[in-house]
């Protein structure tokens, strides 16, 4: 049983041998001259207003889980619509109720002002 992986094995160890033999070939061969400006931050063009480590405002993190969990609600949606006519009625009550839990979801949020950007 153990034979049937080898081809994987012999697969991963070129993947990694080559990964390691490109970024040692980059290491070796790849022109060094530094400057200053190219040490710079860089931000859209922009000189940067602060320092690299000010921490981001949780509002960013929270807006970003916040459209991971709708956005989640849409890769939901494409298979149920793809197979509506199949599942009948017990699946469209289903669907209703899934998109009744994120509506209240969505209406906490929204009251909690996590949308808000004071």
């Amino acid at each position: 049983m153990l034979e049937n992986y080898f081809p994987i094995l012999v697969f991963l160890a070129i993947a990694g041998g080559m990964a390691v033999v490109t970024q040692v070939m980059s290491f070796l061969l790849g022109p060094r001259n530094p400057d200053p400006k190219k040490r710079a931050q860089y931000e859209c063009g922009f000189s940067p207003l602060s320092g690299i480590r000010v921490p981001f405002d949780v509002r960013f993190y929270l807006l970003a889980i916040l459209f991971v969990v709708f956005d989640l609600e849409a890769a939901f949606l494409f298979p149920w619509a793809v197979s509506f006519r199949q599942l009948g009625v017990i699946g469209f009550v289903e669907m209703v109720l899934f998109l009744l839990i994120l509506l209240v979801g969505y209406a906490y949020v929204w009251k909690k002002g996590a949308l808000e950007w004071d």
